[in-house]
């Protein structure tokens, strides 16, 4: 679960991590306010009005601007407020602003230059640990930098028997380049850093940049978290952070549902039971000349209100052209799954795009005579190369 900036930062602070100060604010005038409220708080003349939305690169798409009085805070967000940023990671639709963060200026004069970093903690699946990314090209994208200065990368990794060692955070502030107390403030920035990470059970800490000031603190000026949907069980707390709005809706409607769905570019609907069927089905639709136009997980135990559920939610999308059901009854017999297409089938009404059904597994023999005697417009399948013949054949 991605979560705003803001509302990382309320966290990083809980945990010890010295933050850029900021109040977040929804209307030019209560960003006026946020901006005296900080003032009085940190002693600050200028402020940084940035735009809340879930992407990075919210600057390159002119969703970060400096304020140096309360009337161009009340100029910039109202500029920045109810605009369709667009940035690297949003695509041409962009994203609509709702919110802003009035945060304090950080970087102000004083004995030695201020100084960006990038530092990112994450689960690296080939070892099986966390990886603590670092690079002193902060501000930068960091696949840039990986691209063309990969050596410019640090990644110390951490067993998870025993955590995040105190040489470990030393190594990570030597790679910066850090002495005295800049140095020691780093360690302490980087091992606070991994507590939280650790146990707030986040899948992503990305603090990009992290500013070494003037007069030597360390400070995250920005912050990308994401929360392990798994473990929110253990975090009752951060499910209100979840803000749908900045959500594909049909992927919250499937959520509703209990189904797992991400939307995708292409012309072939899918509903599928189990993660790793599902990625082979999206295959099989690639091999026959189509494209697949979504994920969709129905889960073990497929039934008629499942699979009407996923048929509403394929058929919003307009660029699909087909859809391809492939289940395979271990759990679930295919007779009962092919009863439920049929009843879905009925429920929803006429479909105007042709649909396949491939069953394998327990009775699927008996799920595609179903399918043949019902009467409806649907092909029916075993092996999964006649799947993909036939989502072939309709997309000719």
């Amino acid at each position: 679960m991605n979560i705003h900036e803001y509302q990382a930062k309320d966290i990083l602070k809980k945990y010890g991590v010295r933050i850029q100060e900021g109040i977040v604010a929804d209307t030019p005038e209560k960003a006026v306010e946020a901006a005296h409220q900080l003032q009085e708080q940190t002693g600050t003349e200028w402020f940084v009005v940035k735009a809340q939305i879930h992407a990075g690169g919210r600057g390159k798409g002119g969703g970060v601007k400096l304020a140096k009085s309360f009337d161009e805070v009340k100029e910039k967000a109202g500029a920045i407020l109810g605009m369709q940023l667009v940035t690297p990671q949003t695509g041409p639709e962009g994203k609509l602003v709702r919110k802003v963060l009035i945060s304090q200026d950080v970087y102000y004069p004083g004995a030695s230059e201020p100084k960006e970093y990038y530092l990112s903690i994450t689960l690296d699946r080939n070892t099986s640990q966390d990886v603590i990314i670092a690079s002193t090209e902060g501000g930068m994208d960091i696949e840039e930098v990986a691209a063309k200065t990969p050596d410019k990368i640090v990644k110390e990794w951490i067993d998870p028997a025993v955590g995040l060692q105190g040489f470990q955070a030393r190594k990570v502030a030597f790679a910066f380049g850090l002495s005295g107390n800049a140095f020691k403030e780093m360690v302490k920035f980087v091992t606070a850093l991994y507590t939280a990470y650790r146990e707030t059970d986040a899948s992503l800490f990305e603090i990009n940049p992290v500013l070494k000031t003037s007069d030597d603190k360390i400070l995250a000026v920005d912050a990308k978290m994401n929360l392990d949907d798994n473990a929110l069980y253990r975090h009752k707390d951060f499910a209100e952070l979840r803000d749908i709005t900045e959500e594909d809706p049909l992927e919250v409607e499937a959520g509703e549902s209990g189904l797992n769905y991400v939307k995708l570019d292409g012309n072939v609907g899918c509903m599928v039971n189990g993660a790793g069927l599902a990625m082979a089905t999206m295959d099989v639709i690639k091999l026959s000349g189509g494209e697949p136009a979504n994920f969709l997980d129905v889960g073990g135990g497929a039934n008629a209100k499942t699979v009407e559920a996923g048929f509403r939610i394929i058929l919003k999308d307009p660029n699909v052209k087909a859809i391809l059901i492939n289940i395979f009854g271990g759990i679930v017999r295919c007779d009962r799954v092919a009863n439920g297409v049929v009843e879905a089938y009925k429920q929803i009404g006429d479909i105007p795009v042709p649909i396949i059904v491939r069953l394998q597994g327990t009775n699927a023999e008996e799920g595609a005579k179903i399918i043949e005697e019902s009467g409806l417009k649907v092909k029916s399948a075993i092996l999964l190369k006649d799947a993909a013949q036939k989502v072939k054949e309709v997309l000719a």
